[in-house]
């Protein structure tokens, strides 16, 4: 474990079960209004890349500057020479540089409000990063012995400068894997034990008082990614159904939490999503009856939007946060939770 944070309070602490945040992407060209928006939009402010206002803030880009081997053109293209990709290279993480403009102003704006709640930040996850690369043309050992250190590099410097800047909030991070549904594929760049270990590396390099865990977008094997250790998994709803209780029983009761895509982001989106809760109350429904424990499903959980807004209106980011800020009031409405859970 990286030093440094046992002392530090956990985000599972002083958080209850549907409290909100974001995911990924916003669609904000001003970073000052995206910071604000990233703030005051979710229960637990949230760091959001903007790749509408530069290009090196895609996740890729952002995962790979400073790679020895890599370049990053002036319009987010990434030029990769793989006879200078050096595993046991140094990677350079240049905070004030435009890859992590988002990050640097959420962080300045929680300094001017002198708050003291949870951070979620978010990055992309050492499988993808080392997928990028094969595509580029670099060989798979070499890919992912790369994207290994590019991770753990970059995301010990961001953890570092929150917890510097930021020392009374608890981080919260989320490892980006949006191929995690291609794990069990054959013919995948890497056998699925070894993308799980590469996973499980990258999550176990943060301090201690911080909690990490896995996003995947799209419908990836649930208990493939439990294998990882993931302290939070975030999927959309359907990712989870009753015929893997038995692992999310056992998952919640060693105190893992769950972050629930609860409001679509795909499609379009309507004003307003009454049937987000009444879905996310029915698969606890199913769950519960399954065998998962009623009060841990609701305890431990975490609500979110299903994937990056960046692609969208802004009008359509502040749908999507109110669809989200109503499902979360109906979670916690004690009624409303037995009425669907207990099938009443």
């Amino acid at each position: 474990m990286r030093g440094g944070g046992a002392e530090r309070p956990r985000a599972s602490d002083v958080v209850a079960g549907g409290a909100t945040f974001g995911i990924g992407s916003l669609p904000h060209r001003s970073a000052g209004q995206a910071a604000i928006f990233a703030i005051d939009a979710f229960d637990i402010p949230t760091v959001a890349t903007l790749p509408r206002r530069s290009p090196a803030e895609s996740a890729v880009a952002q995962a790979l500057v400073g790679v020895p081997g890599v370049s990053l053109g002036p319009y987010g293209t990434i030029a990769v020479d793989c006879g200078q990709l050096d595993p046991t290279g140094t990677v350079r993480t240049d905070l004030a540089g435009p890859a992590f403009t988002g990050l640097r102003a959420v962080v300045a704006e929680l300094e001017r409000r002198d708050g003291s709640g949870p951070v979620k930040w978010q990055f992309l996850g050492p499988v993808s990063v080392g997928l990028a690369l094969v595509r580029a043309g670099a060989t798979p050992d070499v890919a992912f012995a790369v994207a290994q250190r590019a991770v753990r590099d970059h995301t010990t410097a961001i953890e570092a400068h929150i917890a510097a800047r930021l020392p009374d909030r608890p981080q919260i991070v989320l490892l980006d894997e949006p191929f995690a549904d291609s794990i069990l594929d054959a013919g995948f760049a890497l056998a699925p034990e070894e993308a799980i270990d590469l996973i499980s590396g990258a999550l176990a390099g943060f301090a201690t008082s911080t909690m990490a865990g896995i996003h995947a977008c799209t419908g990836a094997d649930v208990a493939t990614l439990l294998q990882a250790g993931p302290q939070i998994v975030s999927v959309p709803v359907e990712a989870i159904g009753p015929e893997v209780a038995g692992y999310i029983d056992r998952y919640l009761s060693a105190g893992g939490w769950i972050a629930w895509g609860a409001v679509t982001t795909s499609g379009p989106i309507g004003v307003g999503q009454p049937r987000a809760w009444q879905r996310l109350a029915e698969r606890f429904c199913e769950l519960v009856q399954a065998g998962c424990d009623a009060d841990r499903l609701q305890r431990q959980s975490f609500l979110t939007p299903t994937c990056g807004l960046g692609h969208h209106a802004t009008a359509t980011a502040d749908r999507v946060a109110e669809a989200l800020r109503e499902t979360s009031l109906s979670m916690r409405s004690q009624a409303s939770t037995a009425r669907f859970v207990l099938g009443a």
